[in-house]
């Protein structure tokens, strides 16, 4: 089972938006997929068709009340299950701070999916900030994407979460920490997109996804409609994208027998 941070602390880059399809596209391709919204919007799970579920969310289980399996729900995709987010969450914020143990909350409360094996992949999908819910998913995580748009002040934030990246290597909470990937999103055919990606590669190199994700009208909509891309528009170019993505990713990351 690997764990992966979907994150990236600037808002409007395709974090949620990849967590939702990378976790439908894995679970099409045969693999047992747990999504974990982590963000108090609950974006991700309002983007696979579900209401706001009281109670249901990873916040008990961060603070040691229940165990995070009880949290599971599974979605109307064979494979693909849910953690829900919800408001809950920004509370946790302020809680989980207090711990002594706050920086490894997450990492704990996933022991459970580590020693069970019941997913071939959990991604955690971050909220937008440097807050105490996404360093216990960088924490918790075997490796991070991160979703990157192609304009010019997204380099900035990638030197910050490479920062962050850094701090919690050096605290202990997860020396084994890696930058799994860096995906381009929100990608338009102008030379400032392509000066950004280029940009990237001369300092990440092979750590970038060859795969780069279009801004389409379509992948903003499918989450209105509950649908991840490949059910929205199954042959567009997102559906396309995603797909393309998932197969670069499980190259990079195959699959191991339980």
């Amino acid at each position: 089972m690997k764990i992966v941070a979907i994150a990236n602390q600037k808002g409007g880059v395709a974090k949620t938006t990849t967590s939702i399809n990378l976790a439908a596209c894995l679970a099409a391709r045969g693999c047992r997929t747990l999504l974990i919204d982590l963000d108090p919007q609950g974006n991700a799970t309002s983007g696979l068709g579900f209401p706001p579920i009281e109670g249901q969310s990873v916040y008990g289980a961060l603070l040691g009340q229940e165990p995070l399996s009880d949290k599971v729900i599974p979605t109307r995709w064979e494979r693909l299950f849910l953690i829900p987010g919800d408001l809950d969450l920004a509370g946790a914020e302020i809680e989980i701070a207090r711990l002594e143990d706050h920086l490894t909350r997450l990492r704990s409360a996933l022991e459970i999916f580590r020693q069970d094996q019941p997913f071939d992949f959990v991604l955690l999908d971050c909220p937008p900030s440097l807050g105490i819910l996404m360093t216990n998913a960088l924490a918790a995580a075997d490796e991070l994407l991160i979703p990157l748009q192609c304009e010019y002040f997204a380099l900035e934030g990638l030197s910050k979460i490479h920062h962050v990246v850094d701090q919690i290597r050096e605290s202990g909470a997860n020396p084994h920490l890696t930058i799994g990937g860096i995906l381009m999103t929100m990608f338009m055919r102008n030379n400032l997109a392509q000066q950004v990606i280029n940009e990237v590669q001369t300092h990440f190199g092979n750590i970038i996804y060859r795969t780069v994700i279009p801004r389409t009208v379509r992948l903003s909509e499918a989450p209105s409609h509950g649908l991840p891309i490949i059910d929205y528009e199954p042959n567009g170019l997102g559906s396309t994208a995603y797909r393309a993505l998932t197969e670069e990713f499980l190259k990079r990351n195959p699959l191991t027998k339980n």
